[in-house]
């Protein structure tokens, strides 16, 4: 097995060059309308990564046993070749796409990655707000490890696909010519997907290649301009909570629940799913006139088909054919915690 360097660290110093760089543009060419950054905000992201840096080696330990086993139990052997690499890239990105929309429609999955989506910002540093909790991501690379390909390598692929994201995660590059965005994940495409409004919200989940969402129904181009965060955001700066706020929201709903088929549903199912004696009550509750919490726009969107946009927009037309499921949509009703 050849060494293959780790392209994360290495990416660092580009990283933070290129950080300065979008920091300095935005003070030369103020854009009012963009998100932009946040002193707070940006100082969160950071410690976010930071957090990460130290909490991923712990999570590696037994994600790295298990690969190890399964390679060992597998006959197939994937050389790391020049020419190999490329396809278990392309193999890797393939398996991302469903890891990330995974993370998206299962509540005990979303909690890990809730965390990239909490900043109500869009820049640089936003790439930077990894969770602490990256245990949950090991199971959608296994078959990569059954086929042959070693865990180092899956690690160094699993790297290179951060890295390039890296990139996507800003205002200031608008759309590029039509044959890059028709085939790569880029800033505009990936605005879309930290977009809370109501039509983008669980839409372009890939990695460096925007096609498997074309495949599989959950493209969708960027027209309006993005608003960015949860659709009920936790206005927090504390980094533990960040990391945390959705386990607690989990926690709190377990104990409130009255049997293991609510508990299930509560885990396993979308983050907006409650019981049905929950939305009973909050279909009675007091309407928003007599001084109650205004009512989930998509409940209220959903009997006639269409989806709700940003606060004072007409509704959006509801997702084409086969894109995922909107009654459960990962951030649609967001608990703040």
């Amino acid at each position: 097995m050849p060494h293959l360097p780790d392209v994360v660290l290495w990416s660092i110093p580009a990283f933070v060059l290129l950080t300065a760089i979008e920091m300095v543009s935005y003070r030369l060419r103020p854009d009012e309308e963009a998100a932009g950054y946040g002193a707070k905000d940006a100082a969160t992201s950071v410690t976010m990564g930071i957090g990460s840096v130290f909490f991923d080696p712990l999570w590696k330990i037994p994600i790295v046993a298990i690969y190890t086993a399964l390679y060992e139990l597998t006959p197939l052997r994937v050389p790391v070749l020049w020419w190999t690499l490329p396809l278990m890239l392309l193999a890797q990105d393939f398996f991302y796409y469903w890891s990330h929309r995974g993370h998206h429609v299962v509540r005990v999955l979303w909690a890990c990655h809730v965390v990239h989506h909490s900043s109500e910002k869009f820049n640089l540093t936003t790439a930077l707000r990894q969770p602490w909790t990256s245990l949950t991501v090991w199971p959608f690379y296994v078959p990569l490890v059954l086929c042959g390909v070693h865990p180092a390598a899956v690690a160094f692929l699993s790297g290179a696909n951060l890295v390039y994201q890296f990139w996507v995660h800003t205002e200031r590059v608008g759309k590029l010519p039509r044959p890059v965005e028709y085939v790569f994940n880029t800033a505009s495409h990936h605005r879309v997907h930290h977009a809370s409004q109501g039509g983008y919200l669980d839409r372009n989940f890939g990695g460096i290649l925007i096609v498997w969402d074309r495949m599989f129904g959950t493209f969708v181009a960027e027209t309006e301009r993005p608003v960015y965060g949860l659709t009920k955001n936790i206005h927090t700066y504390n980094p533990l909570r960040v990391a945390t706020h959705e386990y607690a929201a989990i926690g709190r709903d377990l104990a409130a629940a009255t049997d293991w088929r609510e508990r299930a549903g509560l885990l396993f199912r979308g983050p907006g799913w409650q019981p049905h004696h929950r939305r009973a009550a909050t279909d009675d509750a007091p309407s928003a006139a007599d001084g109650a919490a205004r009512p989930d726009p998509v409940a209220t969107c959903a009997a006639d088909g269409a989806e709700p946009a940003a606060d004072g927009a007409p509704p959006v037309p509801p997702p084409t054919a086969g894109g995922p499921p909107v009654a459960e949509s990962g951030r649609r009703v967001e608990r703040a915690a």
